[in-house]
């Protein structure tokens, strides 16, 4: 290809992605107004007066997230040298200082950042991206799981859970939350919801903790959403009776995976079963990979154990057996198994392995620093700040779904970690009006895009 052939690549390239658009309820720009809207009805809660409305102080702490700022200092520096971007872009008129941003969330009730979250997942659906994640029984799949966010034998606040080990006899204090995200095996993007936290007076063991975490979760869910049809799925620690009575209170479908040697009045149903041939047995091959077998055993009407008779489960076991070896799997669900279904729900119950990888993980290793401690306070600051890294999340992962200028810019930057450095030197070098003028400044350059600004408004 000669030189002139490449200036013509070069020029169609730039042309295309000139020509690139934002949506207009779901840019950047756009989530960001609609949650700082939301900020603005939150009430501020035991300071009194003070110059730096409440809004402002809640704006930073979201966008300190948005930016990914690995701690409160580097933001504090920020705010000191890039007022106009902060301004323009999250609608901070003033930023507080680490210390004030500190003083003010601690207060705060978590659950009255809910709404921001209700706000921009109105906008997804009425975008359309909620139709991409129904996956059956015109139904969203959620994922959800208790997490561990903060340990320390050092430090500690009131909320942290307390445990004192029995043989160096060593206390731990920890932070937890329940999470759950909308998940589709199809789709790498998640939905996340409202985090809900685990208090110390939830139980003494992690079963207690997630469960009593969960079933508030639930409650609080349906409030929000009474008419969205949903399946949960979740770990080996969930198909207990209380819980599957508390999704069937709730109005959820349940797709629950077992523990080996967990259930032993199941297990013995299911073998009796298998003796009796009242187990149905199937078995076929991937629709994508032909080397790849999967293989089907299913019963339905079983009773969940001896305590709960009148608890009756229908239980799937799976193997996928493939050239790289074979995999066992076993779940409970409310759904009534056939042999045309049993792939979906196999398909549902491993992906609640989504809520580890697509969002926890991503949240601690992939720039959003869940595990770093921004502040413990003595009421409800680290929570507070898990509120607003979550909704972060959510609003890059609805980016990263509808809007072409956002994955142009991650294209370019080729990975998350490059993208949200890329965002950051923007930020810090370039005065932008918008959050798709920074991402322009990304694709095409800041001379460019600047420079046409200038002459547009001479």
């Amino acid at each position: 290809m000669n030189k002139r052939q490449n200036q013509r690549k070069q020029k169609a390239t730039q042309q295309e992605l000139e020509r690139i658009r934002v949506r207009r309820r779901l840019s950047g720009d756009a989530l960001h107004r609609g949650v700082r809207k939301s900020f603005e009805h939150v009430a501020e809660k035991g300071n009194g007066a003070s110059e730096i409305p409440l809004v402002d102080c809640l704006m930073s702490g979201y966008a300190m997230f948005s930016l990914k700022d690995p701690s409160l200092l580097a933001f504090d520096r920020r705010r000191t040298v890039e007022d106009h971007n902060l301004k323009t872009i999250y609608g901070i008129e003033r930023a507080p200082c680490d210390t004030q941003m500190r003083k003010r969330l601690d207060p705060i009730d978590p659950d009255s950042l809910r709404p921001a979250f209700t706000e921009l997942f109105r906008r997804a659906q009425r975008g359309k991206l909620l139709e991409q994640m129904v996956y059956m029984e015109e139904s969203v799949l959620i994922s959800g799981d208790g997490t561990t966010y903060f340990v320390s034998e050092a430090l500690s606040s009131p909320a942290c859970l307390k445990k004192t080990s029995s043989k160096t006899g060593k206390t731990s204090y920890s932070l937890q939350t329940y999470a759950a995200v909308i998940v589709h095996p199809e789709h790498k993007e998640v939905i996340p919801l409202p985090p809900e936290p685990i208090f110390n007076h939830d139980g003494d063991n992690k079963n207690d903790c997630e469960r009593n975490a969960c079933r508030r979760w639930l409650a609080k869910f349906r409030k929000e959403h009474p008419c969205l049809k949903a399946i949960m799925t979740e770990d080996g620690l969930s198909p207990n009776a209380p819980h599957i009575r508390d999704l069937i209170e709730h109005r959820f479908h349940y797709i629950l995976g077992l523990k080996e040697g967990d259930h032993a009045c199941l297990s013995a149903y299911l073998d009796a079963a298998v003796e009796k041939d009242e187990a149905v047995e199937y078995e076929v091959p991937d629709p994508k990979k032909p080397e790849v077998h999967h293989f089907f055993r299913f019963v339905n009407h079983a009773p969940l154990n001896a305590s709960n008779p009148d608890l009756l489960v229908n239980v799937l076991e799976y193997w996928e057996e493939s050239p790289a070896g074979a995999q066992h799997f076993c779940w409970v669900t409310d759904f009534t198994l056939t042999r045309e279904n049993v792939y979906l729900i196999m398909r549902a119950g491993r992906a609640r392995w989504k809520v580890e990888n697509e969002t926890f993980n991503t949240l601690k290793n992939q720039g959003y620093h869940f595990e770093h401690n921004y502040g413990l306070g003595q009421e409800n600051l680290s929570m507070v700040f898990v509120m607003l890294m979550f909704l972060a999340f959510l609003a890059d992962q609805i980016q990263q779904m509808s809007c072409p200028l956002f994955r142009a810019a991650w294209k370019k930057a080729g990975c998350k970690r490059d993208l949200w450095e890329k965002i950051r030197a923007v930020f810090h070098l370039v005065a932008v009006e918008s959050m798709e003028m920074l991402y322009r400044v990304i694709l095409l350059g800041a001379q460019k895009i600047c420079g046409r600004l200038l002459l547009d408004t001479s």
